[in-house]
């Protein structure tokens, strides 16, 4: 998984990469980084403070490249903003995935995005302009330009029917993500996400002004959901959670299929899709 990392102050951004980038070259579970802002659009914002938002800088932006390490893999950000295609640009030249997220975008705007490289779409429907059918947004650019589409899929911030039409526009673009914040695995409670309160109650995490405010999901409630409420094939399922997120990351050649001199990272599930072993480099994980 990567750790993503949502919009703060650039002294704080600059900690949290150094402390994922220490994180993601041990054994464990996080690859490295995903940098979810600052250059956002504040009408699209969602759970992100829109006090720590920026505009494209690519000075900011080099620091930011240089407190990663080489660790951070992905950046979102809204096109539209001036000086957004340019940064693009850079994100590429560093070796990062660009992704298009949290945006106010027109259609164009994001078609343009994705000609000039951008290759992910964050979270695909939450944090960006909607579909009308004279103005598509940025939902139908991403589709259109074969961009991955991450969805979220807890049953909270899409409808089942959305994860079907991207799924049968083309399952290679699908990436299932969980958005997860720091109350997954932990329970109803208050939390703190960006310097915001979060109240998370009956499993969806919330602002104080209702926002979403990222997810609890873990991807095996993910994925189940996937086949068994929504209706994905199992295999179009299984490369939604694995393979098509591997390739995306360029991990092909290491991990996301279960294939001969690849990583042995396996998950055993029983009749109804529940975990009943996970195996991580070729070893069975026991114990709590």
């Amino acid at each position: 998984m990567l750790a993503s990392l949502v919009t703060n102050p650039l002294d704080s951004l600059l900690a949290q990469l150094a402390a994922v980038a220490e994180l993601s070259r041990s054994d464990g579970p996080i690859l490295g980084a995903h940098l979810e802002g600052p250059y956002l659009s504040h009408a699209r914002c969602g759970a992100q403070n829109p006090n720590f938002l920026l505009e494209p800088d690519l000075e900011h932006f080099r620091r930011l490249v240089q407190a990663a390490d080489g660790t951070c893999r992905m950046m979102t950000l809204a096109p539209e903003l001036p000086g957004a295609l340019k940064l693009i640009d850079a994100v590429r030249q560093s070796g990062m995935i660009a992704a298009v997220g949290h945006t106010d975008a027109t259609y164009e705007q994001a078609v343009e995005a994705f000609e000039r490289g951008a290759a992910v779409a964050t979270h695909l429907f939450n944090g960006m302009r909607g579909v009308h059918h004279r103005e598509p947004g940025p939902v139908l650019a991403a589709l259109d330009s074969g961009a991955a589409c991450e969805v979220i899929n807890d049953g909270v911030h899409v409808h089942p029917a959305v994860l079907r039409l991207v799924a049968d526009r083309d399952p290679a673009q699908l990436l299932l993500i969980t958005d997860a914040i720091d109350a997954a695995g932990v329970g109803d409670g208050r939390y703190l996400l960006g310097g915001q309160a979060v109240q998370v109650h009956n499993g969806q995490a919330r602002l104080d002004n209702g926002s979403l405010a990222g997810s609890v999901l873990t991807m095996d409630r993910a994925f189940r959901r996937a086949v068994l409420e929504t209706g994905l094939a199992i295999v179009d399922a299984v490369a939604a959670a694995s393979t098509n997120p591997a390739r995306v990351l360029g991990l092909s050649e290491d991990r996301g299929a279960i294939r001969v001199g690849l990583r042995a990272d396996l998950v055993h599930l029983d009749a109804d899709l529940r975990p009943v072993a996970v195996m991580r480099g070729g070893q069975w994980i026991t114990g709590g």
